[in-house]
């Protein structure tokens, strides 16, 4: 099955909600330039302190008469315009869908199953707060078209790289290092997806790495050193006589890790080749458009514009909705199947966004045995408010039972599935006392969390993944490489990323004695082995907390790479 593009059953639909749509967006530009007029970000206010002092306050009350009169000249189209838009809600599938064709049938699958019987699946997700320019300054992020074309170009060029696979050949070597491990590009094999000559951002084929002035043409990389002269991928640079901005090694985590400890990293970099990508809060429709046309080169199937608006049926949605769910999907591989359920219990501001949960099946390739494999991906984002653990928890059961209800509607006896994940903004946390409710969710149970070491307890190397806003464009923090340093150093950690919330009415001490300290995480990649096929086996490949969006959004993403390995020497049933 082949999901059509459009959101309506027929173009005459969809003609007259777009000519509802563009009545609409001139009064609702004027009126989100208000806002933007008289909120300023801490950047803002830092760079006119050159300035008179007068100059402010005048162009805030110039800027609102005049946003504002423009506004009311064009409410009487964007009321007409909204009598067009709001009833078509009722038959607008709530979501829309870009596909490309592929130019090779490798390249949208993957193609391990069937040659090697093993695969490995990069996931990763970020939320971006691309609200409209007014409210998105209420977190401190101003101009988010520039922040939507930067995000989308950073992804790209980081995603789009080539990869390379270095081994240490040594007495003290400890195998190959991962892919995100090292900025050295390769092409990839058939294995991998088969992404030689695949186009790049702006139409270009990638003939040489950007970072390394050496070229490698289709053919793996193995650098071998002597043990004596041997590199360790997590040590300080400036022990091998480098300092940061001079070697290749400043973009990956350099922290020790424990005998036994999960593989993870803290990147300046997205994880090359990631195959499925979720992001948040992707609100503005132009933003989301514009993200679309950066990431489409990389990612032929893409699912945007998520999520309900205006009055929906009873039991569905708690109230009228102004914005979308904010959730954003793309993915290498083929869509089978995407289900959308808007979370009806939301409150307050919460209530004006469609947040709720996106499922989806795909196509991954097929095995040995010429079946067909597939995974399922879901994304969400839950209540936001603190204090608020019963809505969440609610939320969360509701996921449970989507999901499952989804994966049984769906489940073919002819395939096999290889992934379950689950992804997104939980707006909760593993180590406050304020999240306890949530941390005992039953969810957690089902799918397993690889930073978790149980209920409120996180593992020692997780750091965090909520930056406190006024601080976002201090110098510290200023660049994916600053922001990576700063978050390696637990003393500097505690300045930037957001610390646990207490319970109300009882003092926060924390962290315990002996422990480090851990500042929120609050977005999650979660995957389940009980729902994939018995004839699978996951291994946990890499943790990744990534850098690269600095300044662009208060939240650190976060990317996880899983191993399937399928038994070949199965009989079929």
């Amino acid at each position: 099955m082949v999901l059509r593009a459009s959101p309506f059953s027929n173009g005459f639909l969809a003609a007259i909600h777009a000519l509802g749509w563009a009545l609409i967006v001139p009064g609702f530009w004027y009126l989100d330039r208000v806002l933007a007029v008289c909120k300023s970000t801490t950047k803002e206010r830092r760079e006119r302190q050159g300035q008179e002092c007068y100059l402010h306050p005048l162009n805030v009350f110039l800027g609102s008469i005049f946003f504002l009169l423009f506004f009311l000249l064009t409410a009487p189209l964007a009321f007409l315009g909204f009598l067009l838009w709001a009833p078509l809600q009722a038959c607008r599938r709530p979501f829309s869908y870009h596909r490309a064709e592929p130019t090779s049938a490798a390249r949208e699958t993957n193609r391990g199953f069937e040659l090697t019987g093993m695969a490995s699946f990069t996931f990763a997700s970020a939320n971006l707060c691309l609200l409209t320019d007014g409210l998105a300054r209420f977190n401190n992020l101003g101009h988010t078209q520039h922040r939507a074309y930067e995000i989308g170009k950073r992804i790209s060029e980081s995603v789009g790289r080539a990869q390379v696979v270095i081994t240490v050949e040594s007495p003290s070597s400890c195998g190959p290092l991962s892919p995100s491990d090292s900025i050295i590009p390769r092409a990839c094999s058939d294995a991998d997806g088969d992404t030689e000559g695949q186009p790049q951002p702006g139409g270009h084929h990638q003939s040489e790495p950007a970072e390394s002035s050496a070229s490698f043409n289709g053919v793996e990389a193995k650098l071998t050193e002597r043990s004596s002269s041997q590199a360790n991928s997590n040590e300080s640079p400036n022990k091998r006589g480098q300092s940061d901005d001079e070697s290749p090694a400043a973009l990956i985590s350099r922290r020790p890790r424990q005998q036994d400890e999960e593989p993870w990293e803290v990147s300046s970099l997205f994880p090359a080749s990631v195959d499925i990508l979720c992001l948040e809060e992707v609100f503005d429709k132009r933003a989301a458009k514009k993200l679309t046309r950066m990431l489409k080169p990389l990612y032929g199937h893409i699912l945007y514009d998520v999520g309900v608006y205006a009055c929906q049926p009873p039991c569905r949605c708690s109230a009228f909705k102004f914005f979308n769910s904010g959730l954003f999907l793309a993915s290498r591989f083929p869509v089978l199947e995407a289900e959308y359920h808007c979370f009806p219990n939301s409150k307050g501001e919460d209530a004006l966004a469609a947040k709720g949960l996106l499922s989806t099946k795909m196509l991954i390739g097929q095995n040995q045995k010429k079946k067909k494999v597939v995974g399922y991906f879901n994304c969400t984002h839950l209540h936001a408010p603190e204090g608020e653990g019963k809505i969440r928890c609610d939320q969360l059961d509701m996921v449970n039972q989507w999901i499952r209800a989804f994966q049984d509607a769906h489940r073919q006896p002819d395939e096999e599935v290889v992934f379950d994940v689950l992804c997104g903004d939980f707006n909760f946390d593993n180590c406050s006392p304020d999240d306890v409710l949530e941390q005992n969710h039953k969810l957690f149970e089902e799918y397993r969390d690889p930073c978790r070491a149980g209920p409120g307890k996180e593992k020692p190397w997780v750091i965090g993944t909520l930056l406190e806003q006024p601080t976002l464009y201090e110098d510290d923090v200023s660049s994916p490489e600053k922001l990576q340093r700063t978050l390696e150093t637990e003393e500097m950690r505690k300045q930037y990323i957001s610390p646990p919330v207490a319970q109300e009415g009882v003092p926060l001490v924390y962290p315990e004695p002996g422990q480090p300290w851990i500042g929120r995480r609050i977005d999650y990649i979660l995957y389940r082995e009980t729902s994939i096929s018995k004839l699978c086996r996951t291994e946990l490949e890499e943790v990744t907390f990534i850098t690269q969006l600095a300044g662009l959004t208060d939240h650190i993403p976060v990317g996880l790479r899983l191993k399937v390995i399928m038994d070949s020497e199965f009989e079929d049933e």
